[in-house]
């Protein structure tokens, strides 16, 4: 062998040699980091692509969908911001608002996608854009009781009023009324000393336009909730989400959370619930056709009523000139499944910060006080999901999608479907730290009476009563990791 083959064997040698290192050092920090490969990506390969720390984070387009559907997504979303306009008009794609209403888009009470928020003051001084109420009262007939037994309703609506108050209405219309919020604040001190001021609120509706309500009315107030990863939650399959629940209690952990069965307007019976506050509605279609009945009183295929949320009782508002053409809705059908189709493909954030030691410290206190019997951290999307880019996906929403007694400090006392008085569904807390960035403001919970993160979890109570309580007795330390990694969601 002469001196250059030796050189060109040693050099051979080696480079193999340092590939080999290199291998199996990639290899080890593959097993090292296993479990916690893709949280960074929470929506999966359907994580936003696009920047995180903009107000504009919550209005990109899944990351893998397909260039084709792009433009669809587009459309929804300018459909997603159309403002509609009373009936008759020369725009005839575009009339049928109310006559009442709360809001003249989607977009007004999604303000860019993300969540509402509580009125400054009431009015006259502010308006309650983003936040109305939900009205119902008590079953009074055995009609009543079979619609609700059956599940062909959720509740059974306000006699003149329906199942929401509308405070806006077109020219020559009265709006229903004004919701009016009265705050008291209590203190709740921490095990070192730390003082928290709640604020609990309480409502009531002022400047009835339509006479005096039932007097066994209930009123629930509800906030606009954030649109990302929609789509991904509806594709999880239903027996991943029934895996968690444990209505009885049987492994005595104090969580019980169990699921809502709620009525498909698409396929005429029960279905999980998944969607809204107390997990009203099965599919992301269904919510859409339901949100523009009830907030802008348009009428679709699945909610025909071009006259919106008006009751008998308000003759007025019922045979106002509305939309409608022939065998058409306000909304045509191809539209409506744009809409739902941009509802589902809004894109989740990355995570920030995510390898931040006070972070990662703080991912550990939340798992270790409970936090993730409720929130539970992952799951996978499964084949059923109508778009192909959000199937297969390995998610990190930190939601069960059930059900579950929060006690009587945030219990609204009015049922909803199988929901009870007390029960709220688990909220998803991917993108949560983005609020103030997207939304302008950090008011949580369904009704936006907490101000920021700490008093989102001192107001937790009934089943998450014990992780309340480990954290009020964490250190100040362990409390700002807690809330560091909550932000990093």
């Amino acid at each position: 062998m002469t001196v250059d083959d030796f050189g060109k064997s040693l050099a051979a040698k080696t480079l193999a040699a340092v590939l080999f290192i290199v291998v199996i050092d990639r290899t080890a920090h593959a097993e090292s980091t296993s479990l916690d490969a893709g949280k960074d990506m929470p929506g999966g390969q359907a994580s936003s692509r696009a920047s995180t720390n903009h107000r504009n984070a919550f209005s990109n387009a899944s990351g893998n969908l397909s260039f084709t559907r792009e433009f669809d997504f587009k459309i929804g979303n300018a459909l997603f911001e159309k403002l509609w306009v009373s009936s008759p008009a020369s725009t005839k794609s575009s009339d049928g608002l109310g006559p009442l209403y709360n809001a003249r888009s989607c977009g007004r009470c999604h303000l860019k996608d993300g969540r509402g928020h509580t009125p400054q003051a009431n009015w006259p001084t502010d308006n309650a854009v983003s936040m109305f109420l939900r009205l119902s009262i008590p079953p009074q007939t055995q009609q009543h009781r079979w619609l609700l037994d059956t599940g062909r309703v959720n509740v059974i609506p306000e006699p003149t009023y329906g199942t929401q108050l509308q405070d806006l209405a077109i020219q020559g219309h009265a709006g229903e009324g004004r919701m009016h919020i009265t705050y008291k604040e209590t203190i709740v001190t921490l095990a070192d000393g730390e003082m928290v001021s709640l604020r609990a609120p309480t409502y009531r509706i002022t400047d009835l336009g339509y006479g005096p309500l039932h007097s066994q009315t209930m009123i629930s107030p509800r906030i606009a909730p954030q649109m990302i990863g929609l789509g991904l939650l509806e594709a999880i399959p239903a027996n991943e989400i029934l895996a968690n629940a444990d209505p009885e209690d049987k492994n005595g952990d104090g969580i019980s959370g169990r699921e809502n069965r709620v009525w498909s307007l698409e396929e005429g019976h029960l279905k999980l619930g998944r969607f809204g506050w107390k997990a009203g509605s099965p599919t992301i279609l269904q919510q859409t056709a339901e949100a523009f009945a009830g907030d802008i009183g348009i009428s679709t295929n699945l909610i025909r009523k071009p006259f919106g949320d008006c009751t008998t009782r308000q003759s007025l508002c019922r045979n106002a000139p509305h939309g409608e053409s022939g065998r058409h809705t306000e909304i045509k059908r191809p539209l409506l499944g744009l809409v739902a189709f941009y509802a589902r493909n809004l894109a989740v954030p990355r995570r920030r910060n995510a390898d931040a030691r006070q972070v990662q410290n703080g991912e550990t206190v939340f798992r270790d006080i409970g936090c993730v019997a409720c929130h539970v951290p992952k799951f996978s999307t499964g084949q059923n999901s109508p778009d192909p880019n959000l199937r297969d996906q390995t998610i990190w929403p930190y939601t069960d999608l059930l059900l579950h007694d929060m006690g009587p400090g945030l219990a609204d006392d009015r049922p909803e479907g199988q929901a009870s008085g007390r029960e709220w569904r688990t909220a998803p807390l991917w993108g949560i730290g983005l609020t103030k960035i997207v939304s302008g403001h950090t008011f949580f919970m369904h009704d936006g009476r907490a101000r920021n993160l700490m008093e989102a979890i001192l107001w937790h109570g009934g089943e998450a009563k014990a992780a309340r309580d480990k954290f009020s007795r964490l250190s100040k330390r362990e409390r700002s990791q807690l809330i560091a990694f909550v932000k990093s969601l």
